[in-house]
């Protein structure tokens, strides 16, 4: 199976000012489609070829993993915005924060500080476990909560190459203005 590049559900301007077209164009068309053809090629001939990405990024290693990993992590965080985002969890995942982190605010407080936190390149992500308990994990490189047996819902990037053109050193800035464009539908459709 062809591992395809994922199809943006908006236009490449649309998230601006939040990402700009420029980073749009760079971190989708280039370092996305990247992952993807390096990806395509490593996984040819070997017992991955037709096999589910999530499974890959489980049970792959080195070249193959790093680049499976950031495929999905990418997968998940360009289909996870939307220009008409910005608004707040509801149901059984407004529901399941509250009860982890008293509030919205919150856990947005908590995921920034975790973001920010996390030393060079990677990902800062909500995941629930078999049960439905949510957890903040942080990600090296293209590390994926999937690897510990939990469930992505929501993933910021914090490797500077999402943000820099936009943000330049200001990660911090970067994911507090991240929340105006999260589509909490896909996210609690994830969950």
């Amino acid at each position: 199976m062809k591992i395809e590049l994922v199809t943006l559900p908006y236009a490449s301007n649309a998230l601006e000012p939040v990402i700009s077209r420029q980073t749009i164009e760079f971190h989708h068309g280039k370092h996305l489609q990247t992952y993807v053809n390096n990806l395509n090629n490593l996984i040819q001939g070997t017992k991955f070829e037709n096999a589910p990405l999530e499974t890959i990024v489980k049970e792959s290693e080195g070249a193959v993993f790093n680049n499976a990993g950031q495929v999905l992590n990418h997968n998940l965080y360009f289909t996870q915005f939307s220009p008409n985002g910005g608004d707040e969890p509801s149901g059984k995942l407004a529901a399941a924060i509250n009860a982890e982190w008293g509030s919205l605010a919150g856990f947005q407080k908590e995921f920034e500080a975790a973001g920010v936190s996390l030393f060079g390149s990677g990902w800062v992500w909500l995941a629930s476990d078999a049960s439905g308990k949510l957890s903040i994990t942080k990600e090296a490189n293209a590390g994926n909560p999937v690897t510990k047996g939990l469930k992505p819902l929501l993933g910021f990037d914090v490797w500077e190459h999402s943000y820099y053109l936009d943000y330049q050193n200001r990660r911090a800035d970067h994911l507090k203005a991240l929340w105006a464009i999260v589509n909490w539908k896909v996210v609690e459709s994830r969950y």
